[in-house]
């Protein structure tokens, strides 16, 4: 059997230490193919935000493997685990992260510039990554210019415009109105579907857990369940034009 894309065996991670020691992971054990769609959720402190941070190379665990194309990256210094960001994954936030006074273009071109890519590359893959997320003609729009679904949009074409092997998605509806939050979620399953791309999203919704084909359940800083989910949601509502979004 082909090792996984990503691997976690007996991982655990401690806070503090007597008194005030939290174990926030108590040994957890994960597999996760390439091109699978996982939901992670779990009530607060349950350690789901703790593992996604492990996951996105944010963090290190305090004990146990952690393997991503059969590498061992618990082993890896910080410069080695930004690099391994840099090229293998994408992260997108709830509060979208924007820089207030940037254009769409310029922010989804930082993760591109931090690469040491040439102008002309960058321009051209982050016009690629914004038309991929529907907003072709909106490359030079401040985050004030755009309304909530499409700052989260250029979030997106942010992290994919590497072309990663992971989009690790905290919280990605959490800012959003529904009928936004199924647009968002139309736009996930379509990068994991037609693209290939891992998607690993943290979410405490059932409704926004319910378009993922796997759904990982925290409590307490253990996996209580990991299962499929046969019947994900597929349908979303029309996406409108660009220019014509309210929330």
């Amino acid at each position: 059997m082909s090792a996984p894309l990503i691997q976690l065996q007996g991982v655990a991670k401690r806070y503090g230490s007597g008194a005030t020691e939290l174990m926030a992971l108590k040994g957890i054990d994960l597999r996760v193919e390439a091109g699978e769609f996982v939901a992670i959720m779990g009530p607060s402190g349950s350690g789901k935000s703790t593992a996604m941070n492990i996951l996105g190379c944010l963090d290190t665990p305090t004990a146990g493997q952690y393997l991503f194309k059969g590498a061992h990256v618990e082993v890896l210094s910080r410069d080695q685990r930004a690099r391994l960001r840099r090229r293998f994954l994408g992260f997108v936030f709830q509060g979208f992260n924007l820089l207030a006074r940037t254009s769409a273009q310029e922010n989804v071109e930082l993760p591109l510039l931090y690469r040491g890519d040439g102008a002309a590359a960058r321009r051209t893959a982050a016009a690629a990554a914004l038309k991929a997320v529907g907003l072709q003609g909106w490359e030079q729009h401040t985050p004030a210019e755009l309304s909530g679904g499409q700052q989260q949009r250029v979030a997106i074409a942010r992290a994919i415009v590497t072309e990663p092997a992971v989009v690790l998605a905290d919280e990605p509806t959490g800012n959003l109105d529904t009928q936004r939050s199924h647009e968002i979620m139309g736009l996930l399953m379509s990068l994991n579907a037609e693209h290939g791309i891992t998607v690993l999203m943290v979410t405490h919704e059932p409704d926004m857990a319910a378009w993922a084909r796997r759904m990982v359940h925290f409590v307490d800083g253990r996996i209580a369940r990991d299962e499929a989910n046969p019947n994900p949601t597929t349908a979303a509502p029309p996406v409108e034009p660009a220019g014509h979004e309210q929330g």
